[in-house]
């Protein structure tokens, strides 16, 4: 098993991104910025290191900098959303390993990292992963009986071309979605078939998204649930969070966010033994 430090001032990726190497038998660390990236590097000394290369006040450049102050062998890569020939070169005179790019798929983004761990960590990790996997076998069975249709999306919105643009985009991903234009539809679809992702606006008539997620707590449903908002109510915002939402994103909606955002309500589903079954 590794240590790997994550360093990026977006939530999403860190959550993602530790969900999937802790799977396989990495113990992951995040920072939101800089500053706080360096200190828990000098705390646990991991043995790879993620850099996001743009964060506000100290940007991976800079966290590089003060990591070869400290290690100069530290196995580093930079993870950015663009960058430059010139912040490239200078990373790699600064000895990072490689350049890695958010808009890279999951699966190829995790291989590049697993490929750079240093062999040593990748002989360490796979019995440590192998001994934590056999417990684990048991909990398997605790999920409650019926069939589980896991990557099952309902989409809830009373706008239809929002409905449906989300339906193509999220289908073409892979993912089999259902659509529900207000909060009643949206129960009683849920009722039907428990979705393993909600992916619900906040701002509908009659029964708002909140409301509708207050409904679905209560009735003990245990999926994700990714809120979309054209609005700034701070203390819906903070229900919505309080009642264990994935995130709140604003409209127009940033697909490619949406995306990574429903990757990482899947897995936390998938981890708390969450999912999706037929109702009988």
């Amino acid at each position: 098993m590794a240590t790997i430090l994550i360093v990026d001032d977006e939530r999403l990726i860190c959550d993602l991104l530790r969900a999937v190497l802790g799977r396989q038998g990495h113990e992951v660390i995040t920072a939101s910025n800089g500053r706080e990236g360096l200190e828990l590097f000098k705390q646990h000394k991991p043995r790879f290191t993620l850099l996001d290369l743009r964060m506000p006040e100290m940007n991976g450049i800079e966290v590089l900098k003060h990591i070869r102050a400290i290690d100069p062998k530290a196995a580093v890569m930079i993870l950015t959303a663009w960058g430059s020939d010139a912040l490239e070169q200078q990373a790699r005179q600064l000895g990072v390993m490689d350049f890695l790019s958010k808009g890279l798929a999951l699966d190829v983004l995790v291989a590049a990292m697993e490929r750079a761990l240093p062999k040593t960590v990748k002989a360490a990790a796979a019995p440590a992963a192998s001994l934590t996997a056999a417990p684990a076998a048991p909990a398997a069975p605790a999920a409650e009986a019926a069939p589980v249709a896991m990557d099952s999306i309902l989409v809830v919105d009373d706008e239809p071309p929002i409905c449906e643009l989300l339906q193509r985009f999220l289908s073409l991903r892979g993912y089999r979605v259902r659509a529900a234009n207000d909060g009643p539809q949206a129960l009683a679809a849920v009722e039907q078939e428990v979705p393993q992702l909600l992916v619900l606006d906040m701002n509908m008539p009659g029964m708002n998204g909140v409301e509708v997620l207050r409904k679905l707590r209560a009735k003990k449903y245990a999926g994700g649930v990714i809120l979309l908002t054209t609005g700034q109510d701070d203390k819906l915002l903070q229900e919505a969070l309080d009642l264990g939402s994935v995130d709140v994103m604003g409209k127009p909606v940033d697909l490619e966010r949406l995306a990574l955002a429903i990757q990482v309500g899947c897995i936390l589903t998938e981890q708390q033994g969450g999912g999706s079954g037929r109702k009988k």
